[in-house]
């Protein structure tokens, strides 16, 4: 609807082009439309007046008129009317919103996406959990947000490819490795001889048991096989990161997410890429030395301050394999790249950037894009939950999706914007009411569905395509609401995924699932006027395809009873 009216808009611009009442020059403004705060202010409002009255040399609410007057004959809209300064209010027709629903019937599935991505590749990093422990709740913050941004890219016309980045080098991987180390020599977290940076969890006892056991896991296609030596130090290593990146996949794949491709830290040094990046960046100038240490010049690029790149100990600091690991990225051909992080990796967004934007090969400004998220505490009874007896330190991913389902968890996790603090209350994600959301949501979908498994028990066979020629009969109140939200689906698809916050199908679902909810308690559907019933089961069930593709997109079902 808006890209229609949109349409209509432009034509009257250029109308007015035409008879010189404004330049024939004149670029067309980013002029919007959008839905009006008040239905008695109509269904949508634009502000082109008010963008095109200097340029015009006129009043904007004259203007305003003019453009009203200019608008081509269409069926879309019923009546126009100038408000304020010259906000033009469009008032839509009945039919509009008919013609709404016919298509949702007719483009099902499909309905709510657009090509607007064009079919270029877009990456999207998400998760990227050093391979040291089970993953905690913020990684399933961080798991929702990816999938749900990437299958909403994906429904917006790009080709998305899912990347996991292994952190399988450096300090953190050599603390796991002695802890596993140590638990498997017998000494446990409570000993005095325990690694001062040992991890702590039960988990570190199974490693260490199913390492001595001389036991065979399988990570990324490659399987590895405990030796059972508990001084061979490197085989430990590789038998504990092997082991922790499979439970990690089987923790994803309980949550419904799945990557194309998994990356690994290591590769990055083995393959050569970091000191190419390295060579790079000295070619093109931008590095001195400075206290035996290698610097790069990132304050020409907009950092606060210029970053160590080697230390003076001929090692490399954290962020020199991001750039490295980006790039590799762009060498893949990611047109565009997302990364999803904690707000805790916020310090070193920039640097990043910098040193990018210092290898001078056409990777664009502002490229990655990034999204954070805050961090989630998780509550029950009352009370915060901190560890899990498994994990030792923290809430696991898996502790809430055996608590409250994955559907639950999945929704919960991406029901607000994600660089807002989140409260999980397990409770409420457990009970089956109405202040559930996500129960809210999908029980509005069972109930369409509870509604057709009536209708032939009840002798009426529903006929839909005669109810989308009686769609004239919707005309109470509940129905023009409900009709409104369905409407609005695309519209919440297209700016969800240009602002890359899924959070807004969450919250609209809710919306749309209280609307159908209000209907179904004040109206009867299986009536005995014919025309009306079929109008009303069109109606229902065109909500019901509208709620099964919102949940889609949160990878979420669509249960046909509950």
């Amino acid at each position: 609807m808006k890209a229609q009216l949109r349409d209509l808009v432009s034509q009257a611009i250029h109308a007015l082009q035409n008879d010189a009442t404004l330049p024939a020059d004149l670029a067309i403004p980013d002029f919007v439309i959008e839905r009006a705060r008040s239905r008695d202010h109509g269904d949508f409002a634009c502000n082109a007046a008010m963008l095109l009255a200097k340029p015009a040399r006129a009043k904007p609410r004259e203007l305003a008129e003019k453009l009203v007057a200019a608008l081509p004959t269409n069926t879309l809209v019923e009546k126009v009317e100038i408000a304020g300064p010259g906000f033009i209010n469009f008032f839509l027709a009945a039919g509009a919103y008919h013609a709404e629903v016919r298509r949702i019937m007719a483009e099902g599935d499909t309905y709510g996406r657009n090509a607007s991505g064009g079919g270029k590749t877009v990456g999207v990093e998400f998760v990227s959990a050093n391979p040291t422990g089970p993953l905690h709740v913020g990684h399933g913050r961080a798991a929702a947000i990816g999938d749900c941004l990437s299958r909403l890219l994906g429904a917006t016309g790009w080709r998305v490819k899912r990347e996991y980045y292994y952190n399988d080098a450096g300090v953190q991987i050599a603390n796991l490795a002695i802890s596993v180390q140590a638990r498997a020599r017998g000494i446990t977290p409570d000993d005095s001889n325990w690694p001062d940076s040992g991890y702590r969890g039960d988990y570190i006892a199974e490693v260490a048991r199913a390492y001595l056991d001389r036991e065979s896991v399988v990570a990324d296609g490659e399987t590895v096989t405990g030796a059972g030596d508990v001084d061979d130090l490197d085989a430990i290593r590789r038998f504990a990161v092997a082991s922790l990146r499979r439970e990690q996949d089987l923790d994803l794949q309980a949550f419904g997410v799945g990557f194309d491709t998994y990356f690994l830290e290591s590769s990055l040094y083995s393959d050569g890429k970091v000191d190419e990046t390295v060579r790079e960046l000295v070619a093109h100038g931008h590095t001195y030395e400075e206290g035996g240490a290698l610097w790069l010049r990132t304050t020409d690029f907009g950092d606060d301050k210029d970053r160590v790149m080697r230390k003076s100990d001929g090692t490399y600091t954290y962020f020199l394999p991001d750039v490295a690991y980006h790039l590799s990225k762009w060498q893949r051909g990611y047109e565009r790249a997302i990364t999803e992080l904690g707000s805790d990796h916020h310090g070193s967004l920039a640097r990043v950037r910098a040193g990018l934007q210092a290898l001078d090969c056409g990777i664009p400004k502002g490229w990655p894009e990034y999204v954070l998220h805050q961090m989630v505490t998780v509550m029950k009874g009352g009370e915060e939950v901190k560890i899990s007896k498994r994990a030792g330190s923290y809430v696991t991913l898996r502790d809430l999706i055996d608590e409250v389902g994955r559907d639950a968890t999945r929704y919960f996790l991406i029901s607000r914007k994600s660089d807002s603090q989140l409260v999980f209350d397990v409770d409420l994600a457990r009970s089956q009411s109405n202040d559930n959301p996500v129960y809210y949501i999908q029980y509005a979908h069972a109930r369409v569905c509870s509604v057709l498994r009536q209708a032939p028990e009840k002798g009426f066979t529903p006929d839909l395509a005669d109810g989308l020629a009686h769609l004239d009969r919707l005309d109470n109140e509940h129905e023009q609401i409900l009709l409104t939200e369905l409407s609005k689906y695309p519209e919440q698809v297209e700016a969800a995924a240009n602002n890359l916050e899924p959070h807004l199908i969450a919250v609209w679902l809710r919306e749309l699932a209280n609307a159908f909810h209000t209907y179904y308690n004040s109206h009867q559907f299986l009536v005995e006027d014919t025309a009306l019933r079929n109008a009303r089961l069109a109606l229902v069930v065109a909500t019901r395809q509208v709620l099964k593709n919102g949940l889609d997109l949160l990878g979420l079902g669509a249960p046909e009873k509950m």
